[in-house]
């Protein structure tokens, strides 16, 4: 039996559709509505999301990262400031993210400009994540060129030893950034090809939603 080609790899979406009357007058109700959905059925990380960003030559960078909260003033993730993307974001506050959620045949594009989050919420945040992870985020010169594993493992048995007997504080170097978005298209897998792309564009400070062709 021969085995199939790159181009004979496909899959028919037939779980559901998307109508504008599932679709209330802003984006913020759907997106909680999906995620939600995502969180019970996806047998992966539901807040896994692709984000793209852009340095000052003008070159895209892609990563997965992990959404940490969302509200009406944006989408929340956390990073080294002097990490790659962090000098990205820093020289072109743009940035766009996407979530594919497998099982449920969906994904979420969002575009819009990037903030800084609070030092209030970003220490929140660090003190709420595992020890190992705090420390790491010390250990780490994330995107930097290193010698070899063993920098990493040194630097992190340093820090064990560092704060055996207190909790590390947030390196000034660490914290989140918020997507505060401008468009958000919900997509959903459809037979045929004909899929339902929903889109929602801000403009003049209120959202319009429009059908495009799949």
């Amino acid at each position: 039996m021969l085995k199939p080609t790159i181009a004979d790899l496909r899959r028919d979406y037939t779980r559901d559709g998307l109508t504008e009357s599932q679709a209330p007058n802003e984006p913020y109700t759907l997106f909680s509505t999906w995620f939600a959905q995502a969180v019970e059925i996806e047998s992966t990380e539901a807040n896994a999301m692709m984000l793209a960003s852009v340095d000052a030559q003008g070159q895209p960078h892609l990563r997965t990262l992990l959404l940490k909260g969302f509200d009406e003033r944006g989408f929340v993730f956390f990073t080294n400031y002097q990490s790659a993307k962090g000098e990205q974001l820093a020289a072109q506050p743009l940035a766009a993210m996407t979530f594919w959620w497998h099982d449920l045949e969906r994904q979420v594009r969002i575009e819009g400009q990037i903030e800084r989050v609070s030092s209030e919420e970003s220490d929140v945040y660090f003190h709420s994540r595992p020890a190992g992870s705090r420390l790491g985020a010390w250990a780490s010169p994330q995107s930097q060129v290193i010698a070899g594993r063993e920098v990493l493992e040194d630097r992190l048995q340093a820090l064990e030893v560092q704060y055996a007997e207190e909790q590390p504080p947030r390196p000034p170097h660490w914290g989140g950034y918020r997507l505060v978005p401008s468009l958000i298209e919900f997509w959903q897998g459809r037979s045929s090809r004909l899929h339902d792309r929903l889109r929602y564009r801000l403009e003049s400070g209120q959202w319009v939603r429009e059908r495009l062709a799949p």
